[in-house]
Formats: structure tokens, C-alpha cells, sequence
């Protein structure tokens, strides 16, 4: 019994050094873990503290001043554009905080390739003319557009005579007051991708422009 005890206190101790050794070495270990890991960016980057502290400025600084005898320039309200399309893009109205613009696709007015208006074209230039004459606008342009197809030439003939044939409706309606700018610009300025006819049809319009008023 007593050699039994002797040959076991050793076994026991050896047990403890060992366990020792391993959690010394797994400290160390995760000593060298943490410290890695401290190492390592802890933002983002690009969203790091600066270290350098901000720049001091004098607001008695002359060059901070404005010259004497110099004003602000006169607020102003930002332009806000409210565009309204029909769900066929038939139609489209744009309204910012000086002009109110229509866009009408050249199939709800025209046939192909014609400028002879069609008998559904009427109701939508009455419902123009009625916004002119409630801005109390004085000044309308008339534009016209085309697709690419067909030669450059053509759409810009095309183009113009569709919105003169828009026009003589306008100016019955709306009276001897008020001054037309006419331009044809065939395939120039198209609003929708050429390559596909979807774009293209929206691309074939009659633009119909006017200051906003007090109406």
C-alpha cells in the first residue's frame, strides 16, 4: 500500500505539470490569437476616425467676408417636375414651376407616315387648348419629332407639316393673341431607345409647350 501510494503522487503530479503546460501554451496561444486580432482593421474601410483634428477657422477672416457693398442673390424655388403619362404613353404632361409641356404620340393624331389629322386627334388638342387658355399663355411651341426609320429628310418634313396641321387646330381654339413657334426636328432629340418600337413610337410626337400663368 505505501510503494502503491509512493508510485502515484508522482503520476498525479506528472498529470498536473502536463495540464499545466497545455494551459500555459493555450494562453500564450490566445494571447498571440488576440493580439492578431487587435491588429486587424476594426470599421470598414474608408470609414476610419481621422486622426487629424479639424482645421480651425476665423470668422473674422476677411477672405470669409463678402465684399462691402456686395447682396445675395435673390431666393429662388428649384424647379419640380410633375410628369403625368397615360398608361399607354399615349399622352404625357409634364408641369414644372415655369412651363406646362404635352407630348402627344404622332398614332393617337396621325396615320402612318401622314399628317392629315385623325378624327379622334380633336378631342385631345381641345383638352391642350383649354389648359392654354386657362394659363392665359401667350406664347406656344409647337414641335415635332419622328422615329429614325425612313431618311433624315423625310422626318424632318414630316415632322414640321404635323405640327403646323397641330397648330391650326390651336390657334381656332385659342384666339389671335397668342404667337406660335413651329419647328419640325425629325429624328433629332428622340426620348426613347430607337432600337426597338416601343422607343420608337414614343419617339414619333407632337410637343406642345407654354409658360404657366396665374391660371
Amino acid at each position: 500500500m505505501t510503494l502503491t501510494r509512493r508510485r502515484s503522487r508522482p503520476t498525479h503530479l506528472a498529470g498536473v505539470a502536463i495540464s499545466s503546460a497545455l494551459l500555459m501554451a493555450g494562453v500564450s496561444l490566445l494571447g498571440a490569437t488576440t493580439a492578431q486580432a487587435d491588429d486587424g482593421p476594426t470599421v470598414p474601410p474608408g470609414t476610419e476616425a481621422s486622426a487629424t483634428p479639424p482645421v480651425q477657422t476665423d470668422g473674422n477672416d476677411p477672405d470669409l467676408k463678402m465684399p462691402e457693398g456686395s447682396r445675395l442673390a435673390a431666393a429662388r424655388v428649384l424647379d419640380i417636375i410633375q410628369v403625368v403619362e397615360e398608361e399607354g404613353g399615349e399622352e404625357r404632361r409634364e408641369d414644372t414651376n415655369a412651363d406646362i409641356k404635352f407630348a402627344l404620340q404622332a398614332e393617337v393624331l396621325f396615320g402612318k407616315d401622314s399628317a392629315k389629322l385623325s378624327a379622334a386627334a380633336n378631342s385631345r388638342i381641345a383638352a391642350i387648348s383649354a389648359e392654354i387658355k386657362k394659363q392665359n399663355a401667350t406664347k406656344v411651341r409647337v414641335f415635332g419629332f419622328t422615329d429614325n426609320l425612313g431618311s433624315s429628310a423625310h422626318g424632318d418634313v414630316l415632322s414640321k407639316q404635323r405640327a403646323d396641321a397641330v397648330q391650326s387646330v390651336l390657334v381656332t381654339s385659342t384666339g389671335a393673341n397668342v404667337t406660335f413657334e413651329i419647328r419640325g426636328y425629325g429624328e433629332q432629340y428622340p426620348i426613347a431607345d430607337n432600337s426597338t418600337e416601343e422607343g420608337r413610337k414614343k419617339n414619333r410626337r407632337v410637343e406642345v409647350s407654354f409658360p404657366r400663368g396665374e391660371g
